[in-house]
């Protein structure tokens, strides 16, 4: 994906404002007060970010704005209305997405008193949602291990860029430390983290398992295919098969 995410801050005050309220009719001329959406552009609102859900998940954050549009069954017009860019629409449906997998991963951690259930129980759910098919682009850029004397930002996680180019992929980029650092993402990765320490130190967890390979894991086995029920079974399967090769085995 290629996100200016030197963008992302500001465009997500822009998207806020444009999303969440309209200005006034019969205010004065120059005023700053505002009114909640008409419930047509409100409805309008939640088809656009219901359709760039499906389109983003299917496509990649590549897929054009046009597509985007025809999914909610709304004029492109619409949507830029409420998004003056795709940077700022795409901010806005990774941030959801950010905050999903924190919740899950909470739900996780409070509920499950085993470390690799909690562990494999955060995985099963965020897989099952279709996360890993959202995930924004700075948790994505979370360096991997050393490894070789590599440094951390040798190799990175990239979503995909255009419809064609395939599945998540490793790729050279920049330091994780370019990328801007939200409160969300923070959130996320600390939840997580947390997830991690707690299976490792239990010793079911490989060592070298990190907090960048869990998150390769959501984006990974969360693919996308035309038939539902397939594309569960995939998932499901897929997922089996990398959480065995996440688990520490007896020496």
């Amino acid at each position: 994906m290629h996100v200016q995410d030197s963008h992302w801050s500001s465009a997500s005050a822009v998207a806020t404002g444009a999303a969440m309220s309209a200005p006034t009719g019969g205010g004065r001329a120059g005023g700053a007060r505002t009114t909640p959406l008409r419930v047509d552009a409100q409805r309008n609102l939640e088809h656009v970010l219901r359709a760039a859900r499906e389109v983003f998940g299917e496509l990649g954050y590549g897929a054009p704005m046009e597509d985007v549009a025809r999914r909610a069954r709304v004029g492109v017009g619409t949507v830029y209305r409420r998004f003056p860019s795709k940077d700022v629409l795409v901010r806005r449906i990774a941030e959801e997405e950010t905050s999903r997998l924190t919740d899950q991963a909470r739900a996780a951690l409070g509920q499950e008193d085993e470390p690799w259930s909690a562990l494999s129980r955060f995985l099963r759910t965020s897989v099952a949602s279709g996360a890993g098919r959202l995930l924004p682009p700075q948790v994505l850029r979370v360096g991997v291990a050393e490894e070789h004397g590599l440094p951390d930002h040798a190799h990175v996680p990239q979503q995909r860029t255009q419809p064609s180019a395939g599945e998540l992929r490793l790729v050279p980029g920049e330091p994780a430390a370019a990328a801007p650092e939200d409160a969300g993402t923070a959130q996320l990765l600390d939840v997580v983290g947390k997830l991690v320490e707690r299976a490792r130190a239990a010793g079911e967890l490989r060592p070298d398992v990190s907090v960048s390979d869990v998150l390769l894991v959501i984006a990974t086995a969360a693919p996308s295919l035309p038939d539902a029920a397939q594309q569960a079974a995939a998932s499901a399967r897929l997922l089996d098969i990398l959480l065995e090769g996440l688990r520490s085995r007896p020496a």
